[in-house]
């Protein structure tokens, strides 16, 4: 069986999906992509048995076939090759891959088809739309909070909670937490999906930067992506999420408002001076002035800033993980930020002063405890 194709249009489809492939996978089977022929249409698949990314394009082929091609070996031949049609011979009894260019010829070892797992598919649910550019933009608003400990497995994933006219997506990762919520897409109905980290970032990497519709659809066990000529099928997280609303303090008295940037780049210098376990610095608020200090006692270091802001509560000191506070205002997009507290031993409320339109940013940041010495 034979098909033409460009090489620099496969060599593009291929690695728009190879995020997915692992280097050590649980079954060898997966560590090549799955090319399917059928009327013209290479359709290629890569999967890690939780995730699945498929992808689609027109070849020129008389005939219909299936073979494993193994994924980095391909991938490296493609990469050096300049831009030219190619010629893939494939032998379905002795699984050979033959690749032809306008000077060489590549043989490569592939797979049978019929180990390479099944991608589930979706059945009976209602699909929902969303633009590209407002899923882009969640994902990035949340990913960086999501947990790496594979011990709580729920907080592993972004939350995506979908109501009648709104959509909102949540990461935790215990020490802070960030809610985006969107109010100019609606789903239609009501569900609770978590969707595992990898799936996310393959996606944001996927995703075209112009404005494309992505049709999501989901069961009890898999979410569904699908765009141009992309799907990415998941696996969803089946564990229960925190009960996040619970920890988002009600109450917040003292109100902090000051310039994103200014506050972030004092951060990024006062950090460089506190101690490389806690990453510690502390906030003193006192009528017209922000304060930001730290100390790392262990080498006699110390830093201190003095900030004009907009501030209207009682006096109060209160101490963040500085690599977290860096983190949330540089997801922030406004020019200036709020910061809601209510005393220093109570998560505190960073959010954009003045939010776009349909757009809610929640980011809220744990203290950590000040040892006050002097």
């Amino acid at each position: 069986m034979k098909f033409i194709v460009s090489s620099s249009a496969l060599l593009k489809q291929l690695q728009s999906i190879n995020g997915v492939v692992t280097n050590n996978p649980v079954v060898p089977i997966l560590e090549n992509f799955l090319f399917e022929i059928e009327d013209g249409k290479l359709t290629i698949t890569a999967s890690d048995l939780e995730t699945s990314m498929i992808t689609e394009l027109p070849v020129e082929a008389r005939e219909s076939g299936r073979i494993a091609a193994p994924a980095r070996i391909l991938l490296d031949t493609l990469k050096n090759l300049p831009d030219q049609p190619v010629t893939f011979t494939l032998d379905e009894e002795t699984y050979t891959i033959e690749i032809a260019s306008s000077n060489g010829r590549y043989k490569l070892a592939g797979e049978n088809a019929t180990d390479f797992p099944r991608v589930p598919v979706v059945k009976g649910s209602a699909p929902v739309e969303i633009p590209s550019s407002s899923l882009a933009r969640a994902i990035n608003k949340t990913i960086f909070a999501v947990s790496t400990d594979e011990l709580r497995p729920a907080m592993t994933g972004i939350l995506v909670q979908l109501a009648d006219n709104q959509v909102t997506f949540v990461a935790t990762d215990g020490h802070r937490l960030l809610r985006y919520r969107r109010s100019d897409v609606g789903a239609g109905q009501t569900a609770n999906i978590i969707i595992p980290r990898k799936a996310f970032n393959l996606l944001k990497g996927a995703l075209p930067s112009e404005a494309t519709p992505v049709t999501v659809e989901f069961n009890t066990s898999n979410a569904f992506f699908s765009f141009n000529q992309m799907r990415l099928v998941c696996r969803l997280i089946d564990e229960r999420y925190p009960d996040y609303e619970n920890v988002i303090p009600v109450s917040n008295p003292n109100r902090l408002i000051i310039g994103r940037q200014e506050i972030l780049n004092t951060v990024k210098r006062i950090s460089i001076y506190s101690n490389k376990t806690t990453h510690q610095v502390r906030l003193r608020l006192a009528g017209s002035e922000l304060t930001v200090s730290a100390e790392d006692l262990d080498f006699s270091n110390e830093a201190k800033e003095v900030l004009a802001c907009q501030y209207d509560g009682e006096d109060m000191e209160i101490g963040f993980n500085a690599r977290f506070l860096q983190e949330m205002l540089s997801n922030i997009d406004s020019e200036e930020i709020t910061l809601e507290l209510s005393t220093p031993n109570r998560a505190g409320l960073l959010m954009p002063t003045t939010p776009d339109d349909n757009e809610n940013i929640l980011m809220l940041v744990m203290p950590v405890m000040l040892n006050n010495y002097v």
